[in-house]
C-alpha cells in the first residue's frame, strides 16, 4: 500500500509532536518534583488537606451519591469515609469489575482528590 506524501508528512507530524508535548510534560513534572526536593515547605503545600468537617462531609456525601445513583455498581456494602483530606472506600463488592468501577467513580467525584481503596472482593456480595 502506497502512501502519499500529504499522508506521510502528517503522519510523521502527529508522531513527532505527540513525542514532543510528552517530553515537555514529562520534564515539566519532573521538575515540579525538584521544586519540592528542594523546599520542604511548597512539597507540604502540594498535599490535599481537609478544608475542615463541613468540607470534609459535603466531599463524603458528594463521593457516596455518586456510588449510590450509579445505575451499575451496587454500593450497600461500601462506606465512604474522608480521612487527612483523602476520600476512603471501605466495605466489599461482588467482583474485580466492581471494585474498578468504585473507585473510577469515587475518583470522579472527589474531584481531584486523593482515593484509598479498602475494599475487598466477596463473591455474592449482593446480598
Amino acid at each position: 500500500m502506497k502512501i502519499s506524501r500529504r499522508k506521510s508528512v502528517l503522519l510523521n507530524s502527529a508522531f513527532l509532536g505527540s513525542a514532543v508535548f510528552g517530553l515537555v510534560g514529562f520534564a515539566t513534572q519532573a521538575g515540579a518534583q525538584n521544586l519540592d526536593a528542594q523546599n520542604p515547605e511548597a512539597a507540604s503545600l502540594s498535599q490535599p488537606v481537609s478544608a475542615g468537617p463541613i468540607a470534609d462531609e459535603q466531599l463524603r456525601k458528594r463521593v457516596k451519591d455518586a456510588l449510590h445513583s450509579d445505575p451499575y455498581f451496587y454500593d450497600e456494602h461500601v462506606t465512604v469515609s474522608v480521612e487527612n483530606g483523602a476520600v476512603v472506600l471501605r466495605g466489599f463488592v461482588s467482583s474485580d469489575w466492581d471494585l474498578r468501577d468504585a473507585i473510577r467513580i469515587a475518583r470522579s467525584a472527589a474531584g481531584g482528590r486523593r482515593v484509598i481503596d479498602n475494599l475487598s472482593i466477596e463473591q455474592g456480595g449482593n446480598r
